[in-house]
């Protein structure tokens, strides 16, 4: 069911990833944070997908691991703050 659904909308999902990858890029570069973290947290998991999806296992463990980094940026930032 997942599948199908990543595969429906690859093309959808994919665009999407890449406004967020470049709305993360400029919240980096203005230092806007933590929305670096809130945009590119979407964007692994978008990636993750497609991954899993191609069976690209290298693609598949890079984000896995940097979305385990933004979820702890994130949970860090909601716990200890600014």
């Amino acid at each position: 069911m997942i599948e199908t659904t990543l595969l429906r909308h690859e093309r959808h999902l994919k665009n999407l990833a890449l406004l967020l990858g470049v709305a993360s890029t400029v919240a980096i570069v203005q230092n806007w944070y933590p929305l670096n973290l809130f945009l590119s947290l979407p964007f692994c998991l978008i990636w993750l997908g497609m991954g899993w999806l191609h069976s690209e296992r290298q693609l598949k463990w890079i984000n896995i691991l940097f979305a385990a980094f933004y979820v702890y940026g994130i949970g860090r930032y909601l716990v200890v703050g600014a």
